[in-house]
């Protein structure tokens, strides 16, 4: 069957593997994945940030790359609690899948009605808000505090806006198939193609018509084999 969801490897332990080293393992995979996946959109907004800083005046470079790693890590912090809420939702629908028969035969269809609707929230003013938000950039003057507080919270504040505007990919992602390296190269094209382009928008609704499609085939696939 299709879909991420129906990998049951991919969400239970394996032999003698622990709950909680399966999380563990699952929590680490995700935080490495969504590093590879973000970093090229996210280093543009380091080095804003890093420009920002330095207008204060007295930041030496070791200081600046210090503030800046803090702000990578506020950033990741907000996608490994995103990864949190993925393992509790993966693992839950697995068991389902598995101890009722009904919900294993729902399953792809279910898999390409979230891409469908992942795919149409695209078009919605809602993405096109939080995309603005995420691809925005200092105001000509601005100054931000050269302190590690300020940093962190600037790092978890563009985690927040950047995990809206990611949403309905990362549903994809999940839904598609977490594991699968092909899935994973094309959310990081979208990502970055979204976040950078100068046509942002019309990348993001370019984007909702292919999941669009891919979702529709799914479910009509589903449908013909019963």
């Amino acid at each position: 069957m299709p879909g991420g969801w129906t990998m049951s490897t991919a969400w239970m332990p394996i032999c003698g593997q622990t709950w909680f080293g399966m999380a563990a393992s699952f929590l680490g995979m995700w935080t490495v994945m969504m590093m590879a996946m973000m970093l090229p959109s996210l280093v543009p907004m380091l080095w804003r940030y890093r420009a920002v800083v330095r207008v204060g005046g007295e930041c030496g470079e070791w200081q600046l790359g210090t503030l800046t790693v803090l702000a990578g890590l506020g950033y990741f912090l907000v996608w490994a609690a995103f990864g949190v809420a993925a393992f509790a939702l993966g693992t839950t629908l697995t068991a389902c899948e598995m101890h009722w028969p009904v919900v294993a035969r729902a399953v792809p269809t279910a898999t390409g009605s979230v891409i469908l609707i992942a795919g149409a929230l695209q078009f919605t003013s809602w993405k096109i808000r939080q995309l603005a938000r995420c691809r925005d950039t200092p105001k000509p003057g601005r100054i931000a505090p050269a302190n590690a507080g300020t940093a962190w919270r600037h790092g978890v504040r563009l985690g927040l806006q950047c995990s809206a505007s990611c949403a309905g990919l990362m549903v994809i992602l999940l839904a598609a198939g977490v594991m699968d390296l092909r899935v994973m190269a094309a959310m990081t094209a979208a990502v970055t193609l979204e976040r950078l382009s100068p046509t942002g928008e019309r990348v993001a609704r370019i984007i909702g018509a292919v999941a669009g499609g891919a979702g529709l085939s799914l479910i009509a696939r589903a449908v013909m084999l019963g």
